[in-house]
């Protein structure tokens, strides 16, 4: 449903659930004469009343190249915002224009748990079936994106305690040697009744598999900085996804417990000290390690791309994003790390990067994406827990009451496991289709194309002769890429 205001209609304000179920979605026109809004981005997107081709901004580049994602309220578009978790906007009339004002407020401050509060193992699987099967759309496949972690099988267990069991189908995502969590998964989800099916990293990229990257940026409502993007066409090529119920874990860290690794809590107090000297710092290359000794405390949550140097250099009219980060550091000084993890990395970066990618894929696939982490009520319940059931501050350990009721009641050891990252090698990926990878970023008309091919130049040849920041350099150019082909083959843009 897209919802419009008109020209002096009473003021009126809008926005998000607690936890980002249903982001809301503005469009204002040029001559700010016209608004529009809905919880669906390609209902908006798509609409006869939104002026295409939309204009994207330069700043929103800018962030996507040296953050990784734009900061909402503010898109990739000129004139199309999201209102997030804890944002509100007020729309009016003012001097015969439609004007937002848009403000926000972190819902999930962990001085505002409520310290008598008790865990109810039976409740929370309730809620979280309920939440999973009341956004379940009738005549769909149900597939549940299925890892050994924390977060998917605990949808499971409690699908399968409310006896749903007949009527989801695992997916696990194969990885290479120890990264690999899809036998695991099998595992569970043959225990619990589920069927199972693997999706893989293809060896060698067939014509379809190109052509469905192509169709997957060209009907993607916004850019995804993620390094998994494109793990998720390549699944279309192995299991018919369309108009199915697709069911995704994420969404619970912004008010579960941001926890950061220790050597990510070490550097935001050991380094955030010398964010003064970005100004000087970000003239330097990609590759320069000077440039993330000079991070703000608020990019240690994983904000990190393109130095500004760099950025400057390809792309005219580029914005330097430090001024932005710097503000919200001085904004938020007094905060406790793990709630300014929970702030930006939660409701940005899980939000806009991580969760943005699955949202793509369901719009192209025509899908109906469920997240029951985020639904309000599951949201609330556990924002309301001490801290003691969830985190442990001083060893930095997570989701400590999901870790003991998966070990209770289906043998799986988080602890024993240990973390498993998403082994999806994107770099391969892009080294599979160099070509048609070179060509998207040197044609594309967002960058200057003298220095965007001298950066890529550059950046193989210290990829070549393994760099000391090659990782970093991979990541730059599937970033080029993922910008540059998203650019060129929008239908939106």
């Amino acid at each position: 449903m897209i919802k419009e205001y008109k020209l002096n209609d009473e003021p009126i304000s809008i926005e998000s659930d607690l936890a980002g179920e249903y982001p809301l979605y503005i469009y204002l026109s040029r001559k700010k004469d016209c608004l529009l809004y809905s919880k669906s981005s390609k209902l908006l997107l798509e609409s006869v009343k939104v002026i295409k081709p939309l204009t994207v901004s330069k700043k929103g580049i800018s962030f996507l190249l040296q953050s990784a994602v734009v900061p909402p309220p503010q898109t990739v578009y000129e004139n199309i915002f999201i209102v997030g978790i804890g944002q509100t906007a007020r729309i009016g009339t003012v001097n015969s224009k439609i004007d937002i004002e848009f403000s926000e407020i972190h819902p999930f401050l962990n001085a505002n748990r409520e310290l008598d509060a008790e865990v109810d193992e039976e409740y929370i699987l309730e809620i979280l079936a309920e939440a999973t099967v009341s956004r379940m759309e009738k005549n769909r496949e149900n597939y549940l994106f299925h890892s050994a972690g924390k977060d998917s099988n605990s949808i499971a267990l409690a699908l399968s305690v409310a006896g749903y069991q007949n009527e989801i189908t695992s997916v696990s995502y194969k990885g290479e040697g120890e990264k690999d969590e899809s036998e695991i998964a099998k595992k569970i989800a043959k225990q619990f009744g589920f069927k199972h099916k693997i999706v893989y990293e293809p060896k060698v990229l067939a014509k379809k598999d190109i052509e469905n990257i192509n169709s997957f940026f060209e009907n993607s409502s916004f850019p995804c900085m993620d390094n998994a993007t494109l793990a998720y066409p390549l699944y279309m090529n192995q299991l018919d996804f369309s108009n199915s119920n697709i069911i995704d874990g994420m969404g619970n860290d912004v008010y579960i417990g941001h926890i950061p690794d220790s050597k990510e809590y070490a550097k935001q107090k050991n380094f955030s000290r010398f964010h003064h000297l970005r100004p000087f710092s970000g003239k330097f290359s990609s590759a320069s390690r000077i440039g993330i000794a000079t991070t703000t405390r608020t990019e240690w949550v994983g904000l990190s791309g393109l130095s500004y140097g760099d950025v400057n250099k390809i792309l005219n009219d580029s914005f330097d994003v430090y001024d932005y980060w710097s503000e919200v550091d001085r904004e938020n000084k007094n905060m406790d790390y793990l709630d300014l993890r929970s702030y930006i990395r939660g409701r940005v970066l899980d939000q806009e990067v991580f969760i943005r990618k699955v949202r793509n894929f369901a719009d192209v696939t025509s899908s109906n994406l469920i997240l029951p982490w985020t639904n309000p009520k599951v949201a609330a319940y556990f924002s309301k827990l001490p801290e003691k059931y969830l985190f442990n501050r001083k060893h930095l350990k997570n989701k400590l009451l999901l870790r003991t009721m998966l070990k209770d009641r289906i043998g799986l050891d988080s602890d024993k496991l240990g973390k498993k990252a998403y082994g999806f090698n994107a770099y391969g990926i892009l080294m599979m289709m160099k070509k048609e990878v070179d060509q998207e970023i040197l044609s594309c008309k967002l960058w200057n194309e003298k220095e965007v091919e001298e950066l890529l130049s550059t950046l193989y040849k210290k990829i070549d002769v393994n760099h000391q920041s090659i990782s970093r350099l991979k990541s730059i150019i599937q970033r080029l890429y993922l910008i540059s082909v998203w650019y060129n083959q929008s239908k939106y843009v």
